[in-house]
């Protein structure tokens, strides 16, 4: 409710929380030691399209040392630790909405109207904090066409998506809905088409307010420089011949636009650097 009240006040907060906690926790030697990079999308909704509003980050397993000379990748098991993220999160998080309430930034309406004096204010924020914030981390992408394939679900997407609509009848509306206390099972849930447009409409954005965010080595005003050291740091990645999908191999084992008999093969895959050195060596012949 507070954050419906105060979305883009909340929201920012929850963006500013999150970044600061992931860029501090990597920077600690004791930890990863590495000026890391990020990109944060904020989603509002569950799966029952209820007001739930969280960020989705994806996380490259590494970072730029603290004074840009090499790459320092993450253990292979292991990239931040969850608790330690969960507990700077919430210290940041309602610190933030401290200072926002000392700066009489934060608006309260019905119910939450006894949360203008600073006593019950203080009394809220000690009981949040009594709590354990958890801090959800899975394992990477297998490969750079899986993150392509998760940003293009996550990013734009709204609230429901048609492919979860079954039907309206009767000014009933029923969606597909994913139960993870319960296994992760599909249900099915029918309510009046009223209460569907009231939980659609939960998850309008303020005006101009920007739902995906760049951090670190990421963040636009740094971006192309420090991917540029990235880059320069990181070996090569090439896919050798064996490891092409079966599409890829298609369009490049073909009939040879000479003589249309023969087929062309895959004898050996040159490497972006290796391709810059030949070309180099292509201009400099003048015989």
């Amino acid at each position: 409710m507070l954050a419906l009240q105060n979305q883009r006040v909340l929201y920012n907060i929850l963006f500013r929380a999150a970044s600061e906690t992931l860029l501090t926790i990597a920077a600690d030697p004791r930890q990863l030691g590495a000026k890391i990079g990020f990109l944060a999308v904020l989603h509002t909704w569950n799966q029952q399209m209820l007001h739930h509003p969280h960020l989705h980050c994806v996380v490259p397993s590494g970072g730029l040392s603290p004074d840009g000379s090499r790459w320092v990748p993450s253990r292979e098991r292991f990239f931040l630790p969850v608790r330690v993220l969960g507990k700077l999160f919430r210290g940041k998080f309602l610190a933030f909405l401290a200072a926002a309430f000392r700066k009489k930034k934060l608006h309260f309406a019905g119910e939450l109207g006894y949360l203008k004096q600073p006593v019950a204010f203080d009394r809220f924020l000690r009981q949040l904090r009594s709590k354990s914030w958890v801090v959800y981390a899975k394992r990477p992408f297998g490969r750079p066409e899986h993150v392509i394939q998760y940003l293009a679900r996550y990013t734009h997407r709204v609230a429901i998506s048609n492919g979860r609509l079954i039907e309206m009848q009767d000014g009933q509306v029923t969606f597909r809905w994913r139960d993870s206390a319960d296994n992760n099972q599909q249900k099915l849930m029918t309510i009046p088409a009223v209460e569907f447009i009231r939980r659609f409409l939960l998850h309008v954005l303020p005006s101009g307010f920007v739902k995906i965010r760049h951090f670190g080595i990421l963040a636009n005003r740094s971006r192309r420089e420090d991917l540029a050291r990235c880059r320069a740091l990181l070996p090569a990645q090439v896919d050798p011949p064996d490891r092409l999908t079966a599409t890829q191999r298609r369009a490049v084992e073909r009939k040879c636009p000479a003589c249309k008999i023969g087929t062309l093969h895959i004898i050996r895959w040159i490497s972006p650097a290796e391709l810059t050195v030949c070309s180099t060596e292509a201009r400099l012949d003048t015989s």
